[in-house]
């Protein structure tokens, strides 16, 4: 019988409901920055540059290319100090460089000295940013909540990120038409905001216990960890892959500008309009959690989600664009809940945060190097070509994903039936 003192909310947890917090306003900041820069990199190719809509929409592909640069080396290393280091200081000093970072998109915009290059540059050190902040937030929602409210506090935690990513384009897309300098200013002031609120949660003891380890073993442990663990491994690629093929979001520059004509604030709303979708579900699911074949509910959210990719692709029609864009998000709401469900419950403590780091970095790949595939994609094929075919990608690699780890079928409910302590231990020894 649940005691009358034991929290049967996350929100009834102080220390949760400041984290709640701290990640909206990171990602209200985080997202405007991540859309604008974007549109930025579109128009000054269009406009500064004179290119073509094929070679403008390249830049795209390549500004993915350089966001993921400094993820893909410096991610295992993020994962290393979410377990090494209180996850709360990680958090605050990622935020802290990006809140400096935003500044400086805020005066290079205002002094109209921005150019191809330097955007890049500040695009490659927002992405650093970026990989140091990921594993140390996902990784504080287990210390602050019990297990049992644990996939509550998922689903309340992707609202946080899912609101935030609604409100985020939506509010910079129209203080970029009225000043383009203020929403970077914006972003800084809320980056240090988040900051100061992940400061007042209680201190998080590194989980690492023992004599010291190299950090290149660690970095091995947690990999080795992962591959061990076809569950994990099946769960964390299928993101990957899928995400990969089906990025209509990559696009949306250059469908705001040159084929839907809407212009930025058009583009804000298409940005925020997947994550209308994901508040919806989000806001269900932590109402009502997904508790019965939770598998092969995540298999067919994906399929969900091409589909919706397809649709937007062809459209031509900004309320029918909308409308797919908010099914696109929240079928990816299912599928994100339930695989950050299963991993957080399935992954050790003293490996959480090495293996959070594994996600980002395969969700940081679908996303980054999915912009440069959209890229590379329109170039050949048009912005609407690279997107149906993303999206028809992202429906076989599903249906592939689904043979290839049965374990993804099988999975009925959110029990901790893969969680595997002994090879932890073992491959920590």
């Amino acid at each position: 019988m649940r005691s009358v003192s034991e929290p049967t909310s996350p929100l009834q947890i102080a220390d949760f409901r400041k984290y709640w917090t701290a990640r909206f306003v990171a990602v209200l900041a985080t997202i405007s920055m991540v859309v604008l820069i974007g549109y930025q990199t579109y128009d000054l190719a269009r406009t500064d540059y004179g290119m073509s809509p094929s070679e403008a929409a390249l830049q795209l592909g390549l500004l993915g290319l350089a966001q993921f640069v400094p993820l893909f080396f410096l991610t295992p290393i993020a994962g290393i100090a979410a377990d090494r280091f209180d996850r709360r200081r990680v958090v605050m000093f990622a935020n802290g460089i990006d809140a400096g970072i935003a500044l400086a998109l805020a005066w290079t915009t205002w002094a109209d000295v921005l150019t191809l290059p330097l955007l890049f540059v500040l695009a490659a050190l927002h992405g650093t940013a970026r990989v140091f902040n990921g594993p140390a937030f996902s990784a504080i929602a287990p210390n602050v909540v019990p297990p049992a409210l644990l996939p509550k506090a998922i689903a309340m935690s992707s609202i946080s990120w899912q609101v935030g990513s609604v409100l985020g384009p939506a509010l910079g897309g129209a203080l970029f038409a009225w000043e383009p300098a203020l929403p970077y200013a914006l972003s800084a002031a809320m980056l240090v905001l988040s900051a100061t609120l992940v400061a007042l949660i209680r201190p998080i003891r590194a989980v690492h216990e023992g004599p010291p380890i190299h950090p290149v073993r660690q970095m091995i442990d947690g990999f080795r960890f992962v591959k061990r663990e076809r569950f994990l491994q099946g769960c964390i690629t299928l993101d990957l892959f899928a995400v990969l093929l089906g990025g209509a979001t990559a696009m949306l520059p250059v469908f705001a500008r040159d084929i839907l004509e809407v212009g930025p604030l058009g583009l804000g709303l298409m940005r925020g309009a997947p994550a209308v979708g994901a508040v919806l579900v989000g806001l269900w699911l932590s109402w009502r959690p997904i508790e019965t074949q939770v598998g092969p509910k995540m298999l067919w959210a994906v399929v969900v989600f091409g589909a919706a990719t397809i649709v937007f692709g062809l459209s031509r029609d900004f309320s029918l664009s909308l409308a797919a864009l908010g099914v696109l998000g929240a079928a990816d709401m299912v599928s994100v809940f339930v695989r950050n469900s299963l991993v957080q419950l399935n992954t050790p403590d003293v490996m959480r945060g090495r293996v959070s780091s594994i996600s980002g970095l395969a969700i940081s790949a679908s996303n980054e190097l999915g912009e440069m595939q959209s890229g590379l994609a329109a170039a050949l094929l048009g912005a609407t070509g690279a997107v149906v075919f993303g999206g028809v990608g992202a429906i076989v690699v599903t249906g592939l994903w689904a043979w290839l780890y049965p374990e993804l079928r099988r999975v009925r409910t959110f029990s901790s039936q893969y969680l595997d302590e002994q090879a932890a231990r073992e491959i920590l020894k």
